[in-house]
Formats: C-alpha cells, sequence, structure tokens
C-alpha cells in the first residue's frame, strides 16, 4: 500500500482526497518509481480542483512532475536505483502522476536527474522552469539577443515567470516584470528583474497596434494579455506563448505580424521529444542560479497540496511549490 492524492468523479461528483492505494491500481508502465518529490503546478491546480477539464481519466493520481528511485525497470535505459526525472507526457491527466509514493510509467517517458542538481532542486525546476527554458531558447533562435532591448515576462510572480526572469537577468537581458501583485515588486527585482509593471496595462482589451517597446516577451498568462503584448513588440520581435492563466483565447488581429513581422512561438512542454528535454535541462544547469531556487520555492508535504491547490488558483501563490512525498526515495 501507498498514499496517494486521488481524483475520483462519480455518484458522489468530483472529488481530490488522500487515499491509500495498491500497486495492483498503478496503469501499465515499464518502470515502477518511489517517488521523492513532485510540484504543484496551475495545471494540477486545475485537476484537483476541478476547475478545468485537465483529467480525461478516472481515477487519476494528479501531478506533471515527479523525481525518484528506479525500483523496478523492463526499460534498457533505466536500471533499479537510477535517479530519474519526467515532466509532462500526459502524467496527471490520462496516466497516474508523480503526487503519490510510487508512479508506474514508460521508461521511454523519463530522462536521468540532471548531475548539477540534487533532487529537490529538480523538483523546484520542474516542468515550470523547463517551460521557461524552453520558451528563453525560442527567443535566442529567433534573434531576441540582450543588445535588441528590453524582454517582458508576464505572469512574473508564478513559478514560468519567477524562473524566466532569473534566467534572462543570468543571460544579460534586461527584463521587465508584468504582475498584479505590485507588493512583491522587491521579490521580482531580487530575481532579477530591472523593472517592474501592473499587469492591469495588459489585462484588457486593447488596440491592434501599440506603441513598440518589447525586442521579446515570455508570455504565461494568455487571452487579452497576450493580445496586448504581440500589438507591442518591437519590428521583428518574438513572443513565446507558454500559458493560459487570463484564458485560452487569443482577441489579436494580424497586425502584428504582417506589419512588424512579429513572431509568435508557441511553447509545449508536454510532448516535446527526449532531444529537446536534455537540451533545456543542459541548458538549466549552465544558466541558472541555484540560489534563485531558495528565494522561490516553498515545500510542502503532500496532505497540504489540496488546499495549495485552491490558494494557487486564487493567485495567492508566489513562485514554486514542491511536494515533499518520499525525501529518502533520493537516496
Amino acid at each position: 500500500m501507498f498514499k496517494g492524492l486521488l481524483i475520483e468523479n462519480g455518484d458522489a461528483g468530483y472529488e481530490a482526497k488522500l487515499a491509500e492505494l495498491d500497486d495492483s491500481q498503478l496503469p501499465e508502465g515499464d518502470v515502477t518509481v518511489r517517488v521523492a518529490y513532485s510540484t504543484l503546478n496551475y495545471k494540477d491546480a486545475l485537476a484537483i480542483t476541478g476547475k478545468s477539464p485537465v483529467v480525461r481519466r478516472f481515477p487519476m493520481v494528479p501531478g506533471v512532475d515527479l523525481v525518484g528511485t528506479v525500483e523496478t525497470s523492463r526499460h534498457a535505459k533505466f536500471a533499479v536505483g537510477d535517479l530519474v526525472l519526467l515532466n509532462g507526457w500526459g502524467v496527471g491527466e490520462v496516466h497516474w502522476g508523480g503526487l503519490a509514493e510510487r508512479a508506474r510509467l514508460r521508461g521511454d517517458w523519463l530522462i536521468p536527474i540532471p548531475k548539477g542538481f540534487t533532487p529537490r532542486q529538480t523538483m523546484a525546476i520542474g516542468t515550470a522552469g523547463y517551460t521557461a527554458m524552453l520558451a528563453l531558447i525560442a527567443l535566442e533562435r529567433n534573434g531576441v539577443t540582450p543588445d535588441k532591448g528590453e524582454v517582458l515576462v508576464t505572469g512574473a510572480g508564478g513559478g514560468v515567470g519567477g524562473i524566466a526572469i532569473a534566467l534572462l537577468h543570468q543571460r544579460g537581458y534586461t527584463v521587465v516584470a508584468s504582475t498584479g501583485r505590485l507588493a512583491e515588486t522587491d521579490y521580482l527585482k531580487s530575481l532579477g528583474a530591472d523593472e517592474v509593471v501592473d499587469r492591469a496595462q495588459f489585462s484588457s482589451p486593447g488596440k491592434p497596434l501599440g506603441r513598440e517597446r518589447w525586442a521579446g516577451a515570455i508570455d504565461s498568462v494568455g487571452s487579452h494579455t497576450l493580445a496586448n503584448v504581440c500589438a507591442t513588440v518591437r519590428y521583428g520581435g518574438t513572443v513565446a506563448a507558454c500559458g493560459l492563466a487570463q484564458g485560452m483565447d487569443f482577441p489579436a488581429t494580424v497586425a502584428p505580424f504582417i506589419l512588424r513581422g512579429v513572431t509568435l512561438a508557441g511553447i509545449d512542454s508536454v510532448y516535446r521529444p527526449v532531444e529537446d528535454r536534455l537540451e533545456a535541462w543542459r541548458r538549466l544547469e549552465s544558466d541558472l542560479d541555484t540560489r534563485t531556487l531558495d528565494l522561490i520555492t516553498r515545500e510542502i508535504g503532500l496532505s497540504e497540496a489540496i488546499a495549495a491547490a485552491s490558494t494557487m488558483l486564487a493567485g495567492a501563490v508566489r513562485g514554486r511549490l514542491v511536494v515533499a512525498i518520499d525525501p529518502n526515495a533520493a537516496g
């Protein structure tokens, strides 16, 4: 028997609860992992609360991230005792995820834990940090270099935003952070933001084109915010879109793209090829100051995750939440 968060949707309605689970309930897979740490991401919060139809099979264990030790393996690349990492691949949506003491997974979804990080640090980065790095790589590949001008980060108080700020700062960019919590200005500047602006200037319907300002942007908000960001990007700039905290609609026009040559780069972290994942994690090892993780991370227990999900959707969580499942499973 092992503990895990279980989401059910039956006669009693939609419910997330801490439950005792049995190995026989685990889904199919060729690698079984004893989970050391997981995380609580925005998608996990939606799944736990049922505020959005994230979960597509029931019952479901949420958790899009995990790190832990291989207990059994029929996969050629992984042996018993290996420390492994998982981000995405539909876990917590269609396949049981990381918010449990044990997970059974496809070995093709796993990568070795980066040598430059501890298991806890790996989850402090998690899907949020891995996504932020994919977004930075997209900006770089589209020619957004530090000398081109300011880069905007929306949703700056969240996990993606916080790590994006730190990565951009480390690479020498001038970073402007957009947030609805201006009381967090000192915190955001400690991560590397040069300026902090109120998200209100982006969150309402705007004009097809505005004054050119940003050389690039990393947006985790979507909806009107993404539309207004695109409308104010400089000629030839790039926006990396990786989230939908405000909404998944995109109430924009083609004007920024056909009149200013703006590029909108979509960032998918869930089904990214393994080669891209390894590149992103290598870059995180070289570009991320691990001291940043202490500023943005709070650790909670598995029993606290359900309450924390509602707090996260209310916009009251700063940075990253690491969920300690069984730290002894990290060796």
